[in-house]
């Protein structure tokens, strides 16, 4: 994988502790660097400025900026999931804590980011060729918080 693009992702002065939550989250995840802000920002002399990390071998960099910037939905992490457990494990983990739930699979977590969980099998369920069978699972799906694959699976088939 290339490391000439990296998502960089603004804080106010939580950066170091989401970059170590995400890494606790997410498998294969890791904190590579942290640079801390010096001297010439007494305010902040000691604290992470940049915090550069992998989720899942992907680099991240969150930077403490300042309050200015708030995430929004525009721009969430989507993360592909093999099974209801998988599904389990992350919406548990990202809405702990002060996290919120969303519908159709998405949620912010305690810091506001905004993450969708998928299982895989949800594209196949909801663009099924039967037109009856899709939309079915499509309307079982808009119903939902989390994500239940077997309640989707269910509808689909309720036909």
């Amino acid at each position: 994988m290339s490391d000439k693009i990296t998502t960089c992702l603004w804080f106010d002065t939580e950066g170091e502790a989401a970059a170590e939550f995400y890494c606790s989250v997410i498998p294969n995840s890791k904190v590579t660097d942290v640079s801390r802000y010096g001297e010439s920002f007494p305010e902040r002399a000691g604290t992470a400025m940049t915090v550069s990390f992998e989720l899942d071998g992907r680099p991240y960099v969150a930077l403490n900026g300042g309050p200015e910037h708030k995430f929004n939905e525009s721009v969430s992490f989507q993360v592909a999931c093999e099974d209801q457990a998988e599904v389990d494990h992350y919406w548990e983990a990202l809405t702990a804590d002060g996290g919120e739930e969303s519908m159709c699979g998405w949620l912010k977590d305690k810091f506001g980011l905004s993450w969708q969980i998928v299982p895989t099998a949800l594209p196949q369920l909801i663009s099924d060729p039967d037109p009856d069978r899709a939309h079915r699972a499509m309307k079982a799906m808009l119903s939902m918080r989390k994500i239940d694959i077997g309640a989707i699976r269910e509808a689909a088939d309720a036909g």
